[in-house]
């Protein structure tokens, strides 16, 4: 019998933790699957093994873990690996199928697009787009973050973009923000990367908050709960069911 379980990050900030399982639920109405379980990389329980075993208790001889994350980093390479390791020596009759993130998609790049818009605030002439992601030590981060910035570019192509991060990367957000301000533009429209709320959701804005007064600064809402990201999430957990 296949299950899904659907591995989310985790956060001491309790909307953050809503925002992604409601999301997930939304997901798990439009998969016709009856085993399906949520859990956490930390902060939050049940944690992997606890998911994993649930399914498994309740008849589940075939499961796809899909991992709810953005894009390709330590997470999805290392630490879910490992836990899945552990599940298959814990539990060698099960077949496990691994999910793949969202990854770079440009119709995610118009929810970014979208984002911005929604503050119904036109970019003047002078106006720069400072994308933030979350950062991670993987090269493959900064390549994405490299199309991410070429696929915006083309949906504005007459607008300066920069990437930034929140760690791990240079530049890092609070830099890139205070040269920005320090060069005197007249705008600057902050596009967080950033699925859902939390921690690093918190400090954006409050960063952001510091500098209200001293430049033009738009903040964005992060990529929450948009119907495109639904869409993508149910689409990587039906391509574990085609693995042969």
């Amino acid at each position: 019998m296949q299950g899904v379980l659907y591995v989310s990050h985790g956060s001491r900030v309790a909307e953050a933790v809503e925002e992604a399982t409601s999301l997930i639920a939304r997901v798990q109405t439009k998969i016709n699957i009856p085993l399906q379980e949520t859990c956490f990389l930390e902060l939050v329980d049940p944690d992997i093994s606890e998911g994993f075993r649930k399914l498994v208790h309740q008849g589940a001889t075939e499961i796809s873990v899909v991992p709810v994350l953005l894009l390709s980093a330590g997470h999805y390479y290392k630490d879910i690996p490992e836990e899945i390791e552990r599940m298959k020596a814990q539990f060698p009759n099960v077949k496990i199928n691994y999910g793949k993130p969202l990854g770079v998609q440009k119709r995610l790049t118009e929810v970014l697009k979208q984002r911005l818009e929604e503050r119904k605030i036109t970019p003047n002439a002078e106006a720069k787009l400072l994308v933030i992601g979350r950062g991670s030590y993987n090269p493959q981060t900064k390549q994405d973050f490299s199309v991410i910035k070429s696929q915006l570019s083309e949906m504005f192509p007459s607008k300066s973009i920069e990437v930034c991060y929140l760690a791990a990367c240079e530049p890092l957000f609070e830099d890139a923000l205070d040269r920005l301000v320090n060069e005197g533009h007249s705008q600057i429209f902050i596009l967080p990367y950033i699925w859902f709320t939390g921690i690093l959701d918190q400090h954006i804005a409050n960063v952001v908050s510091a500098y209200q007064f001293k430049s033009d600064i738009i903040l964005a809402a992060h990529l929450s709960h948009h119907e495109t990201l639904q869409i993508a999430l149910k689409e990587r957990v039906e391509e574990t069911f085609d693995t042969v």
